[in-house]
């Protein structure tokens, strides 16, 4: 018997990757009052964070700033803070829901550098365990997700509420 992996979300990134947008996702998406809807899971004063929706394992997070740019050097002390404090928060979130063995956190800055959207900056923050690079991921280029994006903006929404709560620096 042949066995199947189904993943049909995956389309929407085949059908679209590499083609250029009109608009700005990441100055679009935090402007709609949709938060769940566009998987933003945190908002602060100068920047948010929202789930990748084509992530690499489950709980990946990006964090933008509000304010469109390309140039990590363009980013005032203040927004360099604020996406600081964020990345702290997410940690601490992802460490407390997920239980990660390490975490990837960076940018990619330059297609060359492996940025699918280069117009807007933004970090990523992956959560990585022992093993998930394993050889669906390797050879067939697939990555096989555990849970849907709905559960993990579920669980990762109130990992951020009960850390923030007990953490001095963002917002909602």
């Amino acid at each position: 018997m042949q066995e199947r992996l189904w993943a049909p979300w995956r389309m929407q990134y085949v059908s679209t990757a590499g083609k250029p947008s009109a608009e700005c996702l990441f100055c679009a998406k935090p402007a709609e009052d949709a938060d769940a809807q566009n998987l933003i899971v945190w908002r602060s004063t100068l920047c948010y964070v929202i789930l990748n929706l084509f992530p690499y394992t489950s709980g990946h997070l990006m964090i933008a700033p509000y304010r469109h740019t390309r140039d990590v050097a363009s980013l005032t002390d203040e927004e360099w803070l604020d996406l600081g404090r964020l990345m702290r928060v997410c940690i601490r979130a992802l460490e407390r829901e997920y239980r990660p063995d390490g975490l990837n956190v960076g940018f990619n800055l330059g297609r060359a550098a492996g940025a699918g959207i280069e117009e807007h900056l933004h970090l990523h923050i992956v959560p990585r365990w022992h093993g998930d690079t394993n050889f669906m991921a390797t050879i067939g280029e697939t990555r096989v997700l555990p849970e849907s994006l709905s559960e993990t903006y579920t669980r990762l929404r109130r990992a951020l509420q009960e850390v923030s709560a007990s953490h001095d620096g963002t917002t909602r």
